[in-house]
């Protein structure tokens, strides 16, 4: 990672905290109802992944694991050919229905395709290093195409992984040559709610119980489970920086004035050269708005957007089914074929 780049991205995230973070705090209190929900939900037990066995940390005899910018990342190579990497949303991993899927079915068609666990998420090392946790994945997704050979590859990534996505383009454009993202998260709603499920209850977990409240949080089950040393990491925390990198983290979920996506400027955007394919969230999704989908599109100078290879109700009704264990990432093999389609083109 360019120091420059670095320390512009940190100064011009100062420029705007007071702002931003006065935004951020004012709409997790106006969304109390919705953190008492996530709450709720935390609280039940999520449904049960197969326990990897043998293999690194994580048991996944798969996975291999390499260490990117002092940060243990897992991950795997399916398939032979030109390098397309794969990242989902949320915190979820590699692992989760949907995601191997969509890589089998791209290495079919003669790719290499990478999946990973980004930081915090899966196998991989936890990290409150990053100006936001956003930057902190693109540049750890920068850092392993770089030390795996795999650059530039054809990016592609859904809700959470758009966003980290269109990160590593702005940041590192020489490891990306195309583009291709969908489930662009946005708009007021939608990004209130991630700045308090990603950071409220870890900040009040250690506002009322310190760092051991933090480690006993469900949201970090699966990152302990799956390596055991994250638990230590967590609890090596300091408290009070910890909740202070929280608030930054949730303050940096409202956008800089006219760009509307978390931690890309509209300069950022203008400035992208690589081909980038954006497909059109539907109506009905208030996480990742129709409008911002349409908004990133006009942004990106020669960019492209398409219609999904689903219904306008396709988010509405993959959370229904991840409530019942389904993934929410199930249909994404789907995306195959518009992916295949765009890596050919010149």
């Amino acid at each position: 990672m360019s120091a420059n780049k670095s320390d512009t991205s940190t100064g011009r995230a100062a420029t705007v905290f007071t702002r931003r973070e006065a935004l951020a705090l004012g709409s997790i209190g106006v969304a109390s109802t919705f953190l008492d929900r996530t709450r709720a939900a935390l609280a039940s037990p999520a449904p049960a992944l197969a326990r990897p066995q043998g293999g690194g940390p994580s048991g996944n005899t798969r996975a291999k694991r390499v260490t990117v910018d002092g940060i243990g990342i897992e991950y795997e190579l399916i398939g032979t050919g030109d390098p397309v990497v794969v990242t989902p949303g949320g915190r979820f991993s590699k692992d989760t229905p949907g995601v191997r899927e969509l890589a089998e079915a791209l290495a079919r068609d003669g790719k290499q395709v990478l999946i990973w666990d980004r930081p915090n998420c899966g196998g991989s090392d936890v990290s409150f290093d990053g100006a936001s946790e956003s930057i902190l994945n693109a540049d750890a997704l920068a850092g392993l195409l770089r030390v795996l050979d795999l650059a530039p590859a054809l990016v592609v990534g859904g809700s959470a992984g758009s966003r980290v996505s269109l990160l590593t383009a702005a940041r590192h454009p020489d490891v990306v040559s195309k583009l291709f993202v969908l489930w662009i998260s946005g708009g007021p709603i939608g990004l209130a709610s991630l700045a308090v499920h990603y950071c409220g209850g870890s900040a009040t977990a250690a506002n009322t119980g310190g760092m051991e409240a933090v480690a006993a949080l469900p949201e970090w089950s699966e990152a302990i489970r799956r390596n055991p040393d994250n638990r230590r990491r967590i609890l090596s925390q300091n408290r009070d920086q910890f909740i202070e990198t929280m608030q930054r983290w949730a303050a940096a979920f409202f956008p800089l004035p006219g760009s509307p996506v978390p931690d890309m400027p509209v300069e950022d955007f203008q400035r992208l050269e690589v081909p980038t394919l954006v497909l059109r969230s539907g109506q009905s999704d208030l996480s990742h708005p129709r409008k911002t989908s349409e908004q990133v599109h006009a942004l990106i100078p020669g960019a492209t957007i398409a219609e999904p290879p689903w219904p306008d109700n396709e988010w509405l009704m993959r959370q229904q089914a991840a409530a019942t264990g389904e993934g929410l990432f199930a249909n994404w093999p789907a995306l195959a074929p518009q992916i295949l389609d765009f890596a050919r083109r010149a």
